[in-house]
């Protein structure tokens, strides 16, 4: 089945090793020790390589060669965008460029008091997005809808060696307690942010193409969006050559109670993002259940 099992790779030692040369030694050191990071990931993490190897083949159409190195480098500008998530954290901002497109969408969100709801992707390195908004003075409250599934142990560590985020976290429960939480961050005129690419087991999905091919994805963003009469956003935050960042913002038309519109129109927008980064595309699994065919 096609889903994520809601970890990342990853030990509290190999971010250890990455936060010390990022001090001692500087940001592009660190990224150094990326080729034998991603040299590792490329020589034995074969079902991850399956999964990548089959969206840069089947779905952008490469050929096998042109596939099989951007695997390589799919590693390689992922583990850039963890060393540059925790440079920023811990201070170091100064050191990266900002581009910012289509930030009067985000002024108007304050504008309006409403709160506003966003949807990004796992693409690219949306989690700085907080330091986007201190760069152009938007002093937005964000609230991430999440899982409480990552590693604790590197939560911990990361939080130890980084300045506290503002970012608040909204946890999704069975109970549905969280629909509650999300209604009182709006009512404030906070953001609600969802990302809407990562289908788990047993929850309820809708189903669109994505790079020509069908996927399932969560419904729940969708269905609450269109319901909520607030401004939509989908928001990335792209790396680019020479530690610069492209935040991208596009409004989406919601039509009320039309999650498979809304979903649709996601959709567009997050391939025409992957068609311009590629590389930034990090879900590494079998995105569209066609591996075991």
């Amino acid at each position: 089945m096609a889903q994520w099992e809601g970890k990342s790779r990853g030990t509290v030692l190999g971010y250890k090793i990455f936060v010390f040369f990022i001090k001692k030694v500087g940001i592009r050191a660190a990224y150094g020790l990326l080729f034998f990071v991603a040299s590792y990931y490329f020589l034995l993490l074969n079902k991850s390589n399956r999964a990548i190897f089959y969206y840069f083949r089947k779905r952008l159409g490469y050929s096998w060669f042109k596939a099989k190195r951007s695997v390589f480098w799919s590693y390689f500008t992922f583990g850039q965008t963890i060393i540059d998530k925790v440079s920023i954290s811990a201070g170091m901002r100064n050191r990266f460029t900002y581009e910012f497109d289509g930030i009067e969408l985000l002024h108007q969100l304050l504008r309006e008091k409403k709160g506003g709801v966003m949807i990004s992707a796992h693409v690219g390195n949306f989690e700085i997005a907080e330091h986007f908004f201190g760069e152009i003075d938007l002093d937005f409250q964000i609230n991430l809808v999440t899982t409480d599934l990552e590693h604790s142990a590197i939560k911990n560590y990361i939080e130890s060696v980084t300045q506290k985020s503002r970012i608040k976290f909204i946890i999704i429960r069975e109970d549905l307690g969280h629909i509650f939480e999300i209604n009182s961050a709006l009512a404030r005129n906070e953001l609600v942010c969802f990302t809407g690419d990562r289908y788990f087991e047993g929850v309820k999905y809708l189903e669109g193409d994505l790079l020509g091919q069908s996927a399932k994805f969560p419904s729940g963003p969708f269905l609450i969006a269109s319901r909520l009469k607030v401004p939509v956003v989908f928001v990335y935050v792209m790396k680019e050559a020479n530690l610069h960042y492209h935040l991208y913002a596009r409004a989406a038309e919601v039509k009320h109670r039309d999650e498979k519109g809304l979903l649709d129109e996601y959709l567009k927008s997050v391939e025409s993002i992957v068609r311009r980064y590629p590389l930034q595309w990090f879900n590494y699994f079998d995105f569209w259940n066609q591996l075991g065919r």
